[in-house]
């Protein structure tokens, strides 16, 4: 019994993380990416960079950790999920594709959310890149059970 309320909390955890960070308006989302880049920088560098440099690398590097933060949660919520279904119901396939249209339906709520929040857009990439983290996580998942079983 405990072992579901810890997988339901998870599956909730990673859909209130994604839910506050939709909630961000444009300025507040791009100062926390920003944020992570430039101190993600300054700690590989060693030393703190001014702010020509802080430009070049946010520049350079924002649409791949924006990208990668996407993939990143969607594939922790649909590992999540898929352990929580697995708790109810034996581990097949279609546990998969259960998994994955939660995670397509998840992803365009996402995005729909975010046309509320000041300076941010429905992006349909975004929902591909979400999808494609749900795909791997859901299938790993499934795969390291299946190999287990």
């Amino acid at each position: 019994m405990i072992k579901k309320i810890i997988k339901i909390l998870l599956v909730v955890f990673f859909m209130s993380i994604i839910f506050l960070f939709s909630s961000d308006t444009g300025e507040e989302s791009s100062k926390k990416s920003d944020g992570i880049i430039i101190h993600t920088v300054e700690i590989l560098l060693g030393r703190k960079l001014n702010e020509q440099e802080k430009t070049y690398y946010v520049d350079k590097y924002v649409v791949l950790i924006r990208k990668m933060a996407h993939f990143t949660i969607y594939f922790l919520l649909s590992i999540s999920f898929i352990s929580l279904l697995s708790e109810y119901y034996p581990i097949t396939y279609k546990m998969v594709f259960y998994t994955l249209l939660f995670i397509f339906l998840y992803a365009c709520s996402d995005e729909i959310h975010q046309l509320f929040s000041e300076g941010r857009t429905f992006k349909l990439f975004d929902i591909f890149i979400d999808c494609i983290g749900g795909f791997l996580g859901s299938n790993l998942y499934y795969l390291f059970r299946r190999r287990r079983v």
